[in-house]
């Protein structure tokens, strides 16, 4: 067991890794936009929650023993990842524009049942992971951000820095879980639905304008 003194010492790495991984998660991506609709819509909402937590733990320790170690990723690699979560977003944009312009009667079908709006299990898993891999803001945030920040702290510290930074994760993906099954009824509305699709894909496509802007150096 460690002396409480060392404990203590490393107590700033953690508390910095928890705060730059929640300043990080806490703004509305692909991935919290998701987690939001599965709320919503009453579907595998724990699931979803646990596969976002999970990678992002993930995320965290190659980040923290991986990338950062090694500087980030290539300009290749990290040009082939923006291009192709530019397209995801473009596509998902697209989507939730859709329903926007549907009208509030398909937007309460949607909220409110059936088998047609029904998300199998795998259907879930593939989502969640689609939106936590492919999304080019925690390749190049969370895993690159992360990493690089954790050098400052040495080692073990760096490991600390990953400990608080999963902490974050946990914390906030459990949090939104709790409140989306206190508040989910109540947010089950044709006007809430479709104030969500429309921040979607405004928030999808500015996103993807914004990384395109980047790739091209402007």
């Amino acid at each position: 067991m460690l002396p409480l003194s060392h404990a203590l010492a490393q107590t700033p790495a953690f508390n910095a890794g928890l705060l730059l991984s929640l300043s990080l998660i806490m703004a509305l991506g692909p991935q919290n936009a998701h987690v939001l609709r599965m709320g919503l819509r009453g579907q595998h909402l724990w699931l979803t929650i646990g596969l976002c937590i999970l990678s992002d733990v993930l995320f965290i320790g190659m980040s923290i023993f991986g990338l950062g170690q090694l500087g980030g990723l290539s300009d290749t690699i990290k040009n082939a990842l923006v291009g192709g979560g530019i397209l995801f977003l473009l596509v998902y944009g697209a989507q939730a524009f859709a329903r926007f312009r549907s009208g509030a009667a398909a937007a309460m079908s949607q909220a409110n049942a059936s088998d047609e709006v029904v998300m199998t299990r795998r259907q879930a898993i593939l989502a969640a992971l689609a939106f936590s891999w492919l999304n080019p803001h925690v390749w190049l945030d969370t895993a690159v951000l992360l990493g690089t920040a954790s050098l400052a702290w040495g080692q073990p510290g760096n490991a600390v820095f990953g400990a608080g930074a999963a902490t974050g994760s946990v914390i906030w993906f459990t949090g939104l879980g709790v409140c989306l099954l206190c508040l989910g009824p109540r947010l089950r509305q044709p006007g809430v639905w479709r104030a969500l699709d429309a921040l979607v894909a405004l928030l999808m496509w500015g996103t993807a304008l914004v990384l395109g802007l980047g790739l091209l150096g402007l």
